[in-house]
């Protein structure tokens, strides 16, 4: 009897059969699939009916861009012509196109965002989103080959991820491994898709105590009690009674994309294999991934010494961003250190170059864009986790990694001394440094325009009496750091006023000058 999907209604192919023939193995899943099934234009349409939606934004991605004026018209078509629906197409989003664009969505005053292609299912703030993740092609066949010869192979239980991408055939996959090992007693679990709508959350407040997750399940994105729920990138999977996440071999299917190194990442304690569905491979080295640590753990030591902080603000749509900035702020301010914030969308070198007076950057986004490589930066740009661990006196790193910045708010008050802290040691200078002292904050009664002058006059001394001088001292704030910049030009001798007499210079043309003593040879 045939597969029915529930939320398509798409018919597949039996997979019962315990042996494949060779035409089962050349076909995919899905082989040809139409427009309206690869964008769920049905259950698109049910979702802006029964909500009764008057002006929907269609956010697509660079990628699927060529396919958006199809869509519309298939959408339409699936409304009626009797709805007055508006549809507007959103591209070149802001900040990563993983999240919904609530920014682009509220200029034309849209009711909802419909979200198309890779995402990253960050609860929104104010608009509900419907995200179509698509469905890329996969052999069934293959792939079970391939993990059921694998899985004889190894002894541990097994957690099996994915990318969104392949969530219409996971049912299947876990069918046919089923039927290809039924001897084998293998512990295989095997994650769900938490939701594919996003509810706005009315307070970003209300938490589950590790993470916030809209109108999704409370679950623990650590996964280090027993018997917990864990979740990630949109999946959500329970560990058995007495197991933890390291207990498992995590297989994840799909590419080698920042999805994937979310993954990495966060259970950096876990043995990890990678199917690649497109090249029909099993790949068990991700040790290139795990090399990122190595890196993040150098600019986290890097973010130990500076003096000026640069909060980049990387999402204006993720539930609890705003928490954050105010978060950051506070233990920047603790550190005794100064911040500056900055909105911008896509941070790129050029862009960052014209904030030199910042030591360090921190990002704030939602997990799967946190990770920037800032090799090409003049300075580096952490996470919040990072930030963290940079600015707290006496922070560890356990080997534990938190992407998500919203796992953080929930975390325990910043705790930093206000009394004098004595001399760390900076392994990069190679010795002993003092932080600055606590900025003078308690002050509430100074206006913005006293404590810009008082600023003002603090980077003036600076300067030594000798105008011909500079004292190289490190500044402490941005109008210290640009009086420290200011250019002298070229010098002059103020003891000789008499002007000096002029040299007539060389005439002619450069083969032969006219002052040349001899003509040059000719062959």
């Amino acid at each position: 009897m045939p597969l029915q999907d529930p939320a398509q209604g798409s018919v597949f192919p039996s997979l019962s059969s315990s042996s494949w023939s060779r035409t089962q193995r050349r076909a995919s899943l899905p082989a040809a699939m139409d427009l309206e099934l690869n964008f769920e234009i049905s259950r698109t349409a049910e979702f802006i009916l029964n909500r009764n939606f008057t002006r929907v934004a269609l956010q697509f991605p660079d990628d699927l861009l060529k396919h958006s004026t199809k869509v519309v018209t298939c959408l339409r078509n699936k409304l009626g012509s009797g709805n007055k629906v508006g549809l507007f197409v959103m591209a070149d989003t802001t900040f990563g196109s993983c999240c919904v664009d609530e920014v682009g969505a509220s200029h034309i005053g849209a009711d909802c965002v419909i979200h198309y292609g890779h995402t990253c299912l960050s609860p929104t703030s104010t608009l509900p989103a419907f995200c179509v993740f698509g469905k890329a092609s996969i052999s069934i066949p293959l792939c079970v080959e391939k993990l059921s010869s694998y899985f004889g192979t190894n002894g541990k239980p097994i957690v099996v991820l994915y990318g969104l991408e392949y969530a219409h055939a996971i049912s299947h996959i876990k069918e046919a491994l089923v039927e290809a090992m039924p001897k084998t007693k293998l512990e295989l679990i095997f994650a769900d898709v938490m939701c594919s709508s996003i509810n706005p959350l009315e307070d970003h407040r209300k938490s589950n105590g590790l993470g916030y997750l809209g109108s999704c399940s409370s679950v623990n994105s650590l996964g280090a009690a027993t018997g917990t729920r864990c979740s990630l990138g949109g999946l959500i999977w329970d560990l058995l009674e007495g197991r933890r996440v390291e207990d498992y071999l995590l297989l994840w299917i799909g590419p080698d994309n920042s999805a994937f190194s979310n993954v990495v990442l966060t259970f950096i304690g876990c043995e990890i294999v990678r199917y690649d569905a497109t090249e029909d491979q099993l790949v068990t080295d991700v040790s290139q991934q795990k090399r990122i640590l190595k890196r993040r753990y150098y600019l986290v030591e890097r973010a130990k010494d500076a003096n000026m902080v640069g909060i980049l603000v990387g999402t204006l749509g993720v539930a609890g961003y705003l928490h954050m900035i105010h978060q950051m702020k506070e233990l920047i301010m603790l550190a005794g250190k100064k911040a500056y914030t900055l909105v911008m969308g896509r941070p790129n070198p050029a862009k960052l170059a014209n904030f030199p007076e910042c030591d360090v950057f921190i990002y704030i986004s939602c997990a799967q864009t946190a990770l920037l490589d800032s090799k090409e930066f003049l300075a580096p740009v952490i996470t919040p986790f990072e930030a963290m661990l940079a600015f707290s006196r006496g922070s560890q790193w356990t080997g534990t990694y938190v992407m998500e910045f919203r796992d953080l708010i929930s975390s325990s008050q910043l705790e930093v001394s206000k009394q004098p802290e004595e001399a760390r040691f900076s392994f990069l200078k190679g010795g002993y440094v003092e932080d600055f002292e606590l900025q003078e904050n308690g002050d509430g009664d100074n206006d913005g325009t006293l404590a810009l002058a008082n600023a003002t006059e603090k980077a003036l001394q600076l300067r030594n009496r000798d105008p011909d001088s500079l004292v190289r001292g490190i500044a402490k704030s941005g109008a210290e750091f640009f009086v420290t910049r200011s250019y002298h030009g070229l010098e002059t001798q103020a003891n000789r006023s008499s002007p000096e007499p002029y040299l007539i210079g060389r005439s002619g043309k450069a083969s032969g000058y006219k002052d040349e003593k001899s003509e040059p040879e000719t062959l």
